[in-house]
């Protein structure tokens, strides 16, 4: 471990000299009328902003038909009024004060004007970062930076930073030299990021690639765009990369072993992804989970089923079992019912009458007409397969069912075709004794014998 440089705790000292000779500035006379003008400023500045709220949210409201970026801005505005007030009016009070009086009796309104510029616009850069975490300490280490600046401080406190370091090796690391990583990789995955939202954009809008080679391709670029933001983020700041690679190496080996299931479900999902056995949009059945596909991850699949469950299937399940893709080659699905009429109704009839029932169902495709079938001549009855073809199976298998038996009850009744079902014909034996329900006292019957 490195000593601490002996310079840093002068460079600290000196420092902390300075503000001292800054806060007791702030009670001369000129100093303390401009802390006061900025205090009025600001009070003005919260005055204008609780009476034009209520009226811009009213405005915001009516503005239905904005483009979402549109609203969106609108409304990062709208939480920064009062920081947009007291930029524009300590800018006014500034130059006016400029042209009235000697420069050094507005330089305090100047700084503040200054800072509080920069930090606004921070704020509105810091909000293309997603990332709640990461936003929040880009937002803070970029005011702060602004801040030094401004005041003058950033070559003492670039000292202070670089003298705080340890060594391994040969291998030197500073604060300065840490934050001026984190700050580049950031803005670097930051852009990372923004590429590959405009390119997925185009993409998906792009209707000659497939679902899945959409995915792949978004899949590809977000790896190839986030391993270079962090590479070139490294090498930015002088960290060597051959040792880098070497040990990315040996920890590769230590999480193919710890991370078997992991790979494996990533390898899965480039497989399904090149052979596209599924995509987004297909109509699937994994067991006893029915569903079409939502989202195609690294890692798993998403299936949301009828009933709002959404089921996430890691990608070796879809590549060692039995999927049944109901959408693989087309959209197209086939269903069965199966019923029965008696035998004393014309088995013809009863054919072109469920056909023609299954046609009114909206549902049911018409250029693929459907077919009734004989299947059994059964113990009760005749037994009937009606078949018909649907386009929109992620619209639902059962309730299109339910449909059909509905018209077909319909139209069998409205035709007197009777649907009959399991009788029984009990024989006594001679000499047996039954006893009727009701007949009181649970008197004995002979019955009656069947010859």
């Amino acid at each position: 471990m490195e000593q601490i440089d002996p310079t840093l705790a002068e460079t600290a000292l000196s420092l902390w000299e300075e503000a001292k000779l800054f806060l007791k500035g702030l009670f001369l006379p000129w100093r303390f009328y401009q802390v006061a003008i900025l205090g009025g400023i600001f009070g003005a500045a919260h005055v204008a902003r609780s009476l034009t709220a209520p009226r811009v949210n009213d405005w915001l409201r009516s503005r239905e038909g904005w483009p979402l970026w549109r609203m969106r801005v609108a409304v990062l505005l709208r939480q920064r009024i009062r920081v947009i007030v007291f930029v524009i009016a300590s800018w006014a009070v500034y130059l006016a004060m400029q042209q009235m009086t000697w420069p050094s009796r507005s330089y305090l309104i100047g700084i503040a004007a200054t800072l509080a510029t920069a930090w606004l616009l921070v704020g509105l850069a810091t909000k293309l970062i997603r990332n709640p975490l990461l936003r929040g300490a880009v937002l803070w280490g970029a005011w702060i930076y602004v801040t030094l600046y401004v005041l003058g401080l950033t070559s003492e406190i670039a000292a202070l930073l670089e003298s705080a370091a340890f060594t391994l090796g040969d291998f030197r690391l500073s604060l300065l030299t840490l934050l001026k990583a984190v700050v580049v990789t950031v803005l670097l995955l930051t852009g990372a990021r923004l590429v590959t939202h405009g390119v997925a954009a185009r993409v998906e809008a792009n209707r000659d690639f497939s679902p899945s080679m959409q995915v792949l391709t978004i899949k590809v670029l977000q790896v190839v765009l986030y391993a270079a933001a962090v590479l070139i983020g490294l090498k930015a700041v002088g960290f060597d990369l051959t040792s880098l690679a070497v040990l990315s190496g040996a920890i590769g080996v230590g999480l193919g072993f710890g991370l078997q299931k992991v790979v494996s479900n990533l390898v899965s999902g480039m497989i399904l992804l090149l052979d596209k056995s599924i995509k987004p949009g297909d109509v699937v059945s994994l067991g006893e989970t029915f569903g079409w596909i939502n989202q195609m991850g690294a890692r798993y699949v998403s299936v949301l089923t009828r009933d709002g469950r959404e089921y996430l299937i890691p990608n070796e399940d879809l590549i060692t079992n039995q999927v049944v893709n109901w959408s693989h080659s087309n959209e197209f699905v086939r269903l069965d019912i199966h019923f029965s009429t008696s035998y004393d109704d014309d088995p013809h009839a009863v054919r072109r009458i469920a056909i023609d029932a299954a046609q009114t169902v909206e549902r049911v495709l018409n250029h693929r007409a459907p077919v009734c079938h004989i299947t059994e001549f059964g113990d009760s009855g005749v037994h009937y397969v009606l078949r018909f073809w649907i386009g929109d199976a992620t619209s639902g298998l059962t309730n299109v069912r339910g449909a059909v038996y509905l018209a077909l009850w319909d139209a069998l009744k409205d035709n007197g075709i009777s649907i009959p079902f399991p009788q029984r014909e009990v024989r006594l034996l001679p000499g047996s004794t039954v006893t009727l329900a009701g007949s009181g006292g649970g008197a004995n019957h002979a019955g009656s014998v069947a010859e």
